[in-house]
């Protein structure tokens, strides 16, 4: 069975209920909310405004991974990361989470204060991520994605994410890697497409059962073709919206990103990764009310 602690180097972050991962982003071209928080100030007071409203985590972000998005030099990156975790570390008890897949990133901002690597190359990306990780004992989540999100070829999209998350573990235990410090994440809207995102969600027991699982379904596109269109149209979507009228979506998505965060929470989910934490705190404390 999945551990249902998680070992963050001195934070022990328990399991047993659906925690909420508050995603801050300092970029100007996220998918959602590019450009709201790309100043340090405005970024560092977000993330202490979604600490208050109940978030359990804080993931920071300096390099969009929508598609299409471009390349960002690792010191543009460290520009725009390291000022948000060093504030944030000195103002908030939360744990945070930086989203990147360079070695030196993540080691940097776990000196200034971070505790959490989410990785969306699952150790792929940088040979050293491994190492940062062992060294440091930090937390690591390990996201499917492919090189190109345009690869959405699949036999069956349940048992080959399941596979390559299997590998990203058993690479991370081989590298001296506590099973304790790793959760994974199916990598929904990551060379996917929405048919693939719903299997993914409706069989989430089959990876439930390998390790603690983290989704982040919140505002994707997915979620707003599934609100427009339906289930049984899925496999028929196609095509990409242009970034601007993505975004411009995205914002929209706030009911069908609480219905998915709300199942995932029902079928086990560890944690939920979402814009709009008071919104999903709620639902997921009545839910957990219900439950009794």
């Amino acid at each position: 069975m999945p551990v249902k602690t998680w070992l963050c180097q001195n934070n022990r972050i328990d399991l047993t209920r659906t925690r909420v991962m508050g995603i801050v982003n300092v970029t100007p071209d996220s998918f959602s909310d590019g450009g709201q928080w790309f100043d340090p100030g405005r970024a560092v007071a977000h993330g202490l405004r979604l600490a208050a409203e109940g978030a359990d985590i804080l993931d920071i972000g300096g390099v969009s991974t929508r598609p299409g998005a471009g390349e960002v030099e690792e010191a543009e990156e460290l520009r725009r990361v390291l000022p948000v975790i060093e504030g944030l570390a000195r103002q908030t008890g939360v744990p945070l989470s930086v989203d990147t897949s360079r070695a030196s990133v993540a080691r940097a901002v776990i000196e200034a204060g971070a505790c959490i690597v989410n990785d969306v190359a699952r150790f792929d990306g940088d040979a050293e991520m491994a190492v940062v990780v062992r060294e440091t004992g930090a937390g690591v989540v390990l996201t499917h994605s492919r090189t190109s999100h345009d690869d959405t070829q699949y036999a069956d999209v349940v048992e080959e994410v399941k596979a390559a998350l299997e590998t990203a573990l058993a690479y991370a235990r081989a590298q001296g890697i506590a099973e304790e410090v790793c959760v994974i994440d199916p990598g929904l809207g990551f060379a996917k497409t929405t048919a693939q995102n719903v299997a993914l969600l409706r069989r989430l027991d089959d990876l439930i059962g390998v390790a603690p699982v983290l989704i982040g379904a919140s505002r994707k596109r997915f979620i707003g073709e599934l609100v427009a269109h339906g289930v049984p149209a899925v496999q028929e979507i196609g095509g990409r919206a242009s970034p601007r009228a993505d975004r411009a979506e995205a914002a929209q998505r706030l009911g069908g990103s609480i219905g998915a965060a709300v199942w995932c929470a029902l079928r086990g989910a560890a944690i939920v990764r979402v814009h709009d934490v008071k919104e999903t705190v709620e639902a997921l404390r009545i839910v957990s009310a219900i439950e009794g």
